[in-house]
């Protein structure tokens, strides 16, 4: 029997269809609530932000879920009327919404989107249809959020806000579905209040080890408490320890767990054609489709796990979901993109910006670089987080990287200090490289470094690689302009 798709509206996805519940007068006689983009920014900025702080503590106490869930009793609870789909992992996350998202709407569904960090703009966290909220409805719909969560409880975190918000738009504008992407860990996130259709994990690494632990099976711990009675989790291939602990986590909240690659055939390869080039094709059968060499969209072996995934997850759907077809599927993965992953933001010299945050991101990074882009020597632009392991990182840059800058994202007070990037470098390669004051500079070096036929390369995280896209739209700005 085919589940019943909600009615969708006309308003687009920048204007929210606000109603009685969302348009009542403030009752607080002790806040101002901000009234245009800029202040609502950095109203959320002077709120608690965990991608900020330094030293968290990762407890029921900090990250409270009765919270989330008071904020949204008295937003309505919008979380009940929207249908979801629930992402968590470590690396990965990004890209696998982004192929079920197109998949979904190549099927004629409107497909709401909550993901993290923003590259540039915080309204990027919040889509539908691939398509950023627009600020003025950012602007009048946090204006409510805040609202609610100062008569609710005034300690609302800069990310409880955010997902309230997402929660509360997708519900007004009545998306067939959406996708809503861990923040931090899983099992205490502000995002574990939803009831899914489905959930998803990707690949789980070592990443936070300062908050979620310091070995992958008490990550994977915190990863699966996402996995809900009775709801079917999918998750990609994982390493033995790893999947141990997803399987008695599910068996525990009897959860209907299908692992990649055990409890799903998959299988993949590299292809090769004049319009794709070097690319990687899957295979991946199910209980209602069978796709074969499909290819995958995004650059990278590591994809083929996220597009499998992606896959099963569309594949679980159509067993109630009448207009879900192969058709659908095959062109909504055909043309998924995303930005922010090995994205080339400048043309000469040849310029690529990717979020690679950790030491399993950036080998994929620098793999999908050397099979993906010729060149002939690469310029590695490199600024990372403090807490994370950055020895490792270094190493894995320095596979691709032959000349490396260390630098710092000027926004991110977590940000690792260049020079000791650098002296740490140093130590473990027994070479020294460059450093630079930030963006700016670090690009100004880098070209003067490279040829034609070179590439600059800047990751490490994705404070980085927003703020060299913002640096860059301002200097295209200012080319058009003297023209």
């Amino acid at each position: 029997m085919a589940t019943t798709r909600k009615k969708k509206t006309s308003g687009g996805a920048g204007t929210p269809k606000v109603g009685k519940k969302a348009s009542g007068k403030s009752t607080s006689k002790t806040t101002t609530l901000p009234r245009t983009y800029s202040t609502v920014v950095r109203h959320l900025l002077d709120r608690t932000n965990y991608e900020r702080l330094r030293v968290v503590k990762y407890d029921e106490k900090t990250f409270k879920l009765d919270r989330m869930r008071k904020l949204l009793k008295k937003l309505g609870n919008p979380q009940d009327d929207i249908r979801c789909i629930h992402v968590a992992g470590t690396v990965g996350k990004g890209s696998t919404c982004s192929m079920i998202s197109n998949m979904l709407q190549h099927c004629g569904y409107t497909v709401g989107a909550y993901t993290s960090p923003h590259l540039v703009e915080v309204t990027e966290r919040i889509s539908i249809n691939n398509e950023p909220i627009r600020q003025s409805a950012f602007t009048s719909l946090m204006r409510e959020v805040i609202q609610a969560a100062d008569q609710a409880d005034r300690n609302a975190t800069y990310f409880e806000l955010l997902t309230a918000a997402a929660l509360k738009y997708f519900a007004e504008q009545a998306v067939d579905m959406a996708l809503m992407e861990v923040g931090l860990g899983g099992r205490l996130d502000s995002t574990n209040v939803i009831t899914p259709e489905l959930t998803v994990i990707t690949t789980i690494d070592l990443d936070h080890m300062h908050i979620l632990g310091s070995t992958v099976e008490a990550i994977a711990a915190e990863k699966a408490g996402i996995m809900k009675p009775g709801v079917p989790c999918y998750s990609v291939p994982q390493s033995p320890e790893v999947t141990a602990v997803l399987r008695e986590h599910a068996e525990k909240v009897d959860c209907p767990l299908h692992v990649i690659g055990e409890d799903i055939e998959f299988s993949s390869r590299i292809g090769m054609s004049d319009d794709l080039g070097a690319h990687t094709r899957v295979c991946v059968i199910s209980e209602t489709s069978q796709f074969m060499h499909l290819p995958v969209p995004l650059p990278g072996e590591h994809q083929a796990a996220n597009c499998a995934a992606a896959l099963s997850a569309v594949s679980h759907l159509k067993k109630t979901e009448t207009d879900i077809d192969d058709g659908g599927i095959y062109r909504g993965l055909a043309e998924t993109k995303i930005s922010g992953r090995m994205q080339l933001v400048w043309n000469q010299p040849r310029i690529i910006v990717d979020g690679a945050h950790n030491p399993a991101s950036l080998t994929a990074l620098m793999r999908s670089v050397g099979s993906h882009i010729p060149y002939d020597s690469m310029v590695c632009i490199f600024g990372c987080c403090e807490d994370k392991d950055v020895a490792t990182m270094l190493d894995n840059l320095a596979i691709g990287g032959d000349k490396i800058i260390f630098t710092a994202a000027k926004g991110q007070p977590r940000a690792m200090d260049p020079h000791e990037l650098n002296r740490t470098f140093m130590e473990q390669r027994g070479k020294s490289c460059q450093v630079a004051s930030g963006i700016e500079e670090a690009l100004e070096i880098a070209a003067r470094a490279v040829s034609r036929d070179d590439l600059i390369c800047i990751t490490g995280s994705f404070y980085l690689a927003g703020e060299t896209m913002a640096h860059l739209a301002k200097l295209k700005a200012k080319r058009r302009s003297v023209k």
